[in-house]
């Protein structure tokens, strides 16, 4: 019985820290004025994802610089959150995210386009598993705003499945053409 309970408790293990991998978007040097002088530190921001769906990202502050990616690897595999991704390479629709003065706009692309998006948002991509994606950034420029206003909007994104689940429906019937647009196409045909 207590080898089960073993094997169990190692599966367990295995299961809650799957392989992730890491990108450092951005380190900032911050000074503190004191009677001496003045002392400095690192502000690290780093975004964590296991490139199958699951993505998160974190800041860490600390006197040296790997301490501080280190401390932000930590909180980033904390707060990570689950994105449905089309076909595992694309997203399910169009989305914009917001926060403060930060606005993304995140389209989906048909295969082969690659990740058209700048700096941190392509990070969150990246480590998303996104292969195809058109995205802009509107508004600030500031790499934490961009990478929060991401994920804001990769939170609203909806399967076709959920949306189902959530209409009491199938997903054919979500996926279906309206009968207007169905009867217009074979008009034309």
């Amino acid at each position: 019985m207590a080898r089960e309970d073993n094997r169990r408790g190692n599966r367990r293990e295995r299961e809650e820290t799957p392989e992730f991998a890491d990108r450092l978007v951005a380190i900032n040097r911050v000074s503190k004025t004191v009677k001496g002088g003045k002392r400095f530190g690192f502000a690290a921001l780093v975004v964590v994802g296991d490139q199958r769906g699951r993505v998160g990202f974190g800041k860490g502050k600390a006197k040296e610089v790997p301490e501080a990616i280190r401390k932000a690897t930590e909180q980033a595999k904390r707060q990570m959150v689950r994105v449905p991704l089309r076909e595992g390479r694309t997203l399910h629709h169009d989305i914009e995210g917001r926060h403060g003065a930060g606005k993304v706009v995140m389209r989906t692309a048909p295969q082969g386009t690659g990740i058209i998006a700048g700096g941190p948002m392509r990070a969150v991509f990246e480590m998303l598993g996104v292969q195809d994606v058109v995205a802009k950034s509107i508004g600030s420029q500031n790499p934490y705003n961009m990478i929060r206003a991401t994920l804001n909007g990769l939170g609203r994104e909806a399967s076709p499945r959920s949306v189902a689940q959530r209409r009491g429906k199938k997903v054919a019937d979500i996926l279906k053409k309206p009968e207007a647009e169905a009867a217009s196409e074979s008009v034309e045909a």
